[in-house]
């Protein structure tokens, strides 16, 4: 059964967590930064977390603090961001950080995961679900990057980012912006307040830009997954989003900003038709980003879908017998 709808007024502001500590995994060609939130109980199940273009594993910071309970989280540095080092292959597509998300999950040996993923981390979880479901025990995809062609404020500019030798100079050109100019510009396109900030969230926000400013390879990861992320929009057949949406067995939570810039809330819809059985929460004053605006609410609501989870797997395993 596929059910919606739109989530309770999120709450007053959450606990903050320091920034989880991070380990290099060596995957042969491939090197991650992944941050550990290690779990409270050992009830807990593990949880993987992908992060969206431009974003990092910074991004789940609150959220995996608050599931210690009921997950060991792990958040990787997709490929060029944060402090993950490019490919030797140099491949930023929408497949090739799936590949790394799954050579991830197989090195440390903890499948099937709780995959999450937001934006360009959701299309990406999507196509690891599709393609390796004995990896994947539930999804919980946030304002996932999924093709949507419908003209927005905001789309067009993040579009052109794809653009042979636009996208390396509009790249450039976010690069020349102060640290303070550049994630303010981002929270206020990324949050529907960006207000809910704390401090010392932009202020971790502005260190990690210093950072990404001063590597060689940043402006072409960016640009690179950008263009990568626009082939996958316009693939067709099998190899398109939507095919590989179709084909996820896991139960998925979708959960959307009602004033999100970046990706429409029309396209719900066609989203929640076309993971099979899947559960989907419209969160009102809410933007592209709500595991950060509003960890609370979607803890909660990661706590109820993983709860749904186990009772319709405890009950596939009475019919069964």
């Amino acid at each position: 059964m596929s059910l919606s709808h739109t989530a309770p007024a999120p709450s007053a502001a959450s606990p903050l967590f320091p920034v989880w500590p991070s380990q290099r995994v060596e995957l042969g060609g491939l090197t991650l930064n992944v941050r550990s939130a290690p779990a409270a109980t050992a009830a807990a199940e593990p949880g993987l977390l992908v992060h969206g273009l431009g974003g990092s594993s910074l991004n789940w910071t609150d959220l995996m603090g608050l599931l210690t309970d009921r997950l060991d989280s792990r958040a990787p540095d997709l490929p060029g961001f944060g402090y993950s080092p490019p490919p030797d292959d140099g491949d930023y597509s929408v497949p090739g950080h799936a590949r790394a998300v799954v050579r991830l999950i197989e090195a440390d040996g903890r499948g099937p995961v709780h995959l999450f993923g937001n934006s360009l981390g959701g299309a990406v979880a999507t196509v690891v679900a599709a393609t390796r479901p004995d990896l994947v025990r539930t999804l919980t995809l946030v304002s996932p990057a999924m093709p949507d062609f419908r003209p927005g404020r905001w789309r067009l500019p993040v579009g052109l980012l794809a653009v042979p030798g636009v996208g390396t100079a509009l790249s450039r050109r976010l690069a020349e912006m102060t640290p303070e100019e550049r994630v303010d510009g981002l929270l206020e396109l990324c949050f529907a307040d960006p207000g809910v900030v704390p401090p010392v969230r932009r202020q971790e926000a502005i260190d990690d830009v210093v950072h990404r400013q001063s590597l060689p390879y940043a402006v072409e990861a960016l640009s690179a997954s950008t263009r990568g992320l626009m082939r996958s929009f316009l693939a067709r057949d099998a190899e398109g989003l939507w095919a590989h949406a179709r084909r996820v067995a896991a139960p998925t939570l979708l959960l959307y900003g009602r004033l999100d810039r970046l990706v429409s809330h029309h396209v719900t819809r066609r989203a929640k038709a076309t993971y099979p059985g899947s559960r989907l929460v419209l969160l009102p004053r809410t933007g592209h980003v709500a595991q950060m605006e509003h960890p609370t609410l979607v803890a909660r609501l990661v706590r109820d879908h993983l709860d749904r989870a186990a009772a319709a797997s405890r009950a596939q395993v009475i019919t069964a017998g």
